[in-house]
Order: structure tokens, then C-alpha cells, then sequence
């Protein structure tokens, strides 16, 4: 089985994948992580590295390419990333996961320990708007465009324990007797 599980930064993607992973014995990979290794790697904030990728398509395009490489080629996987719902074809479960401005701010100040909350909701702003520019830009895509998901979730309303439980439901009625 593939799954894809994507949202706005904050929003617990990480979170619910990790979750699915360690629940059902499948790998895990993550954009975002691969995204904030390569900012740390070049010492760079995120929204700074986001505007590198945004001059130079070949951060993202590798990401990406290697990612959906990865995805398509395994069986039991779950793919973490804005775009995985778009990139990965043939999955079976493609997963939004939908958090307020203000519920994922409080997130990304704790997570990433930046100073405030303010500072905190400048950068993700401005980080969202380049990757949707880029996004679009590269392979014609509306990241607001969820059309394409099979379940839209509102992780303020649910832990991750309460998400997991909602997605493992699906799971197991996507393959009955597993």
C-alpha cells in the first residue's frame, strides 16, 4: 500500500506519518525533512534556503524526483510531503492534512523554536507563498487545488492518536481481511 499525506507547514503531516509508519510496519519518507536537512546543511532559515530553491529549480526538482523514484518502486510506504498527493501516481490513500494559520503557528514556533509567534507566522507565510509559486511554476500545480485527496482532515480537532485512528480505519477498509 502507498500513502501520501500532505499539508501546510504546521498543519502534522510529520506527526500522522510517523504514526502510520511505526502502526503498520511501513517506511516512512519525508520532503520536508530532506527540505530542512539541506537548509540546516547550508545554514540557512527556511525561508531563505526556499528562496535558493526558488532561483535554482534543481533543489526541488531532486527532491522530488527522488521521492516519487522512491514511492513508486515500493509497496508499504508512506510518502510525507506538499507535493507527494500530486507526485506519487499510484497511491493508494492520498491524505490533506488541514490546520488554522493560528494552530499551526503555535506548532512551528515549538518545533522550530523560533522566537515568537509573529516572527513565526511572517516566515511561514512567506515560506508558503514561495513554495506555491515554485510549485506552480515547475509543474503546473495549484497546491490549494485538493481535488485530488481522498481524505481532508482537520488535525486541530484530533491528536495524532485520533488522526491515526481515522486513517487506520480506512486502511482497513481499503483492504479487508489485512
Amino acid at each position: 500500500m502507498r500513502i501520501t499525506v500532505s499539508g501546510l507547514p504546521g498543519s502534522g503531516t510529520t506527526s500522522l506519518s510517523r504514526y502510520l509508519a511505526q502502526r503498520h510496519g511501513f517506511t516512512m519518507i519525508s520532503a520536508g525533512e530532506v527540505f530542512r536537512q539541506l537548509a540546516k546543511e547550508h545554514n540557512m532559515e527556511l525561508a531563505r534556503f526556499g528562496d535558493l530553491a526558488r532561483k535554482d529549480p534543481s533543489y526541488d526538482k531532486m527532491i522530488d524526483a527522488r521521492q516519487k523514484e522512491i514511492a513508486e518502486a515500493s509497496d508499504n510506504i508512506v510518502v510525507e510531503g506538499r507535493l507527494s498527493g500530486w507526485m506519487i501516481d499510484n497511491a493508494d490513500l492520498k491524505i490533506w492534512i488541514y490546520a488554522p494559520i493560528g494552530c499551526r503557528i503555535k506548532r512551528i514556533v515549538f518545533r522550530d523554536q523560533v522566537a515568537d509567534e509573529e516572527t513565526a507566522k511572517s516566515l511561514t507565510l512567506e515560506r508558503e507563498q514561495c513554495e506555491a509559486d515554485r510549485y506552480r511554476s515547475y509543474y503546473n500545480i495549484d497546491i490549494n487545488d485538493l481535488s485530488i485527496y481522498h481524505i481532508i482532515l482537520n488535525s486541530e480537532h484530533w491528536d495524532v492518536d485520533g488522526l491515526g485512528a481515522i486513517i487506520d480505519t480506512a486502511i482497513a477498509r481499503q483492504n479487508p481481511g489485512k
